[in-house]
């Protein structure tokens, strides 16, 4: 997916909205802003939007002299998931169908989000989501492939989810990969969250290289690359992760809560919706 206009504002409103948690000083935000403006004139259209924001928060990182402002967003996410981990395992064991129970609190847990969305209630909308149609439900092929498998790659979004992510690997029971971000970036889950979520007692933990929170190809590492290419199944979280590999050069099933306009509008949902697609 490439860059539309809306996501410059998009943009510069995460670039003041995490300097933020660093100060309350408006005068002092107000003149890295200053700077940051002219670096705006480095975002490329054809990139997807990820890879332009890479720039923006590099440069917060840079003038707060810290790579992980939202350190202690994601450890409270994650503590407060864990608590719902009970709550969440029990609506599995006891749902008609747990696969697709399971497929509903992953998406659920997406609504961790930093970037696109930070006005959410975790417990509200873990509720919305498992009562919520599908705008799009591919569940008959996940169904039938997860079966199969020998192995599957799940590519990780937001700390905090990655609870959510366990309770579907948990519930699949299939030797899984669990990719996690290069580094720190907005509150993307990186190997200490996702350990902290408990998700190395049930998947291997690897970092797909991506220093975005996305997972551009051309940024990943040949371990990823290797898995992605190979692996019989490769489920894709969240908004990131739908920009940056809506165009992949295999089948892979995205799932994600369309949590912006710009998003609702490309592919063709309301903001709002839930979304198991299968791109084959």
């Amino acid at each position: 997916m490439r860059t539309y206009l809306d996501c410059l504002t998009c943009i510069v409103d995460q670039a003041i909205k995490t300097m933020q948690l660093h100060t309350d000083d408006e005068q002092w935000i107000k003149q890295k802003m200053d700077d940051f403006f002219p670096m705006m004139r480095e975002v490329k259209l054809e990139r997807t939007p990820p890879e332009n924001g890479m720039m923006m928060y590099n440069y917060v990182a840079q003038v707060t002299g810290n790579p992980d402002l939202f350190r202690k967003v994601k450890q409270e996410n994650t503590r407060k998931a864990l608590e719902l981990y009970p709550y969440l395992k029990e609506r599995v064991e006891t749902a008609s169908d747990p696969l697709l129970t399971a497929v509903r609190i992953a998406i659920a847990g997406n609504i961790i989000d930093y970037g696109a969305n930070r006005g959410f209630d975790l417990e509200k909308d873990v509720e919305r989501v498992l009562q919520q149609d599908f705008a799009r439900l591919d569940v008959e092929p996940f169904r039938e492939q997860v079966e199969q498998a020998k192995q599957i790659l799940y590519i990780g979004d937001n700390a905090g989810e990655t609870v959510f992510d366990r309770v579907l690997i948990e519930t699949m029971g299939k030797p899984t990969v669990f990719a996690v971000r290069e580094r720190p970036i907005i509150n993307d889950a990186t190997r200490e969250e996702a350990q902290a979520a408990g998700l190395h007692r049930v998947a291997r933990i690897i970092s797909s290289g991506s220093p975005v929170p996305g997972t551009p190809l051309n940024l990943c590492n040949r371990e990823f690359l290797e898995l992605f290419h190979t692996s019989d199944v490769v489920i894709a979280k969240g908004q990131g992760n739908y920009e940056t590999l809506s165009d992949a050069p295999r089948p892979i099933f995205l799932m994600f809560q369309v949590k912006c306009h710009v998003i609702a509008r490309h592919v063709g949902m309301p903001k709002g919706s839930i979304v198991l697609w299968y791109q084959s």
